[in-house]
């Protein structure tokens, strides 16, 4: 079954990506980096990944506690058409607010945006494992080295998804302002 499904897809995938045309640059880049000059606080690497998580984790809190308590104690979730409506706002809310701290560096004349871009969104994921640990301790009554190891793998393997989930959307959305932004200057 692996064998007959994967490998054409393969092939096929490479057919088409292979048809596709590169994706160019809008302007001409100089082969001499510049200098990057000094950040400010809220422009360096750190601060400006943990402040860019927060506000699309504030958007999916409320419904990250009834999706632990489906999975975790054994309650019916049904409010399906809410958590698409909460999905759509955290899709915005991660492209918005990783092109908002993208802008900045930029402004601050730091064109290293690309990795920047993909953490800033993605770090919503940590604070998604925060709170699984802050349920834990408060909701689970649980016992046991076998349970907490069950609890903290599967919690991990959900964070990472939910990380390279939320980082895509950042760093595409931050690609696609980029490339707007420059295709619109003009260079004589």
């Amino acid at each position: 079954m692996w064998f007959g499904v994967s490998v054409p897809l393969t092939f096929l995938g490479a057919y088409f990506g292979y048809k596709r045309m590169v994706i160019e640059n809008p302007v001409k880049t100089n082969q001499i980096p510049r200098q990057i000059p000094e950040a400010s606080f809220y422009t360096k690497p750190l601060p400006g990944i943990i402040m860019g998580g927060i506000l699309p984790f504030g958007c999916i809190f409320i419904q990250l506690f009834f999706i632990l308590n489906s999975i975790w104690s054994h309650q019916m979730y049904y409010m399906f058409g809410f958590l698409f409506l909460v999905l759509c706002i955290l899709i915005i809310t991660c492209a918005e607010a990783t092109i908002l701290l993208c802008y900045f560096h930029l402004c601050a004349e730091d064109y290293h945006w690309w990795w920047r871009s993909f953490l800033t969104s993605g770090f919503t994921a940590f604070y998604m494992f925060l709170y699984s640990i802050h349920y834990y301790y408060t909701k689970m009554n649980v016992t046991g080295l076998t349970n907490a190891f069950l609890y903290f793998g599967y919690t991990l393997i959900m964070t990472w998804m939910f990380f390279l989930f939320t980082g895509s959307i950042g760093f595409l959305a931050c690609f696609w302002f980029v490339r707007k932004i420059y295709s619109i200057v003009k260079v004589d």
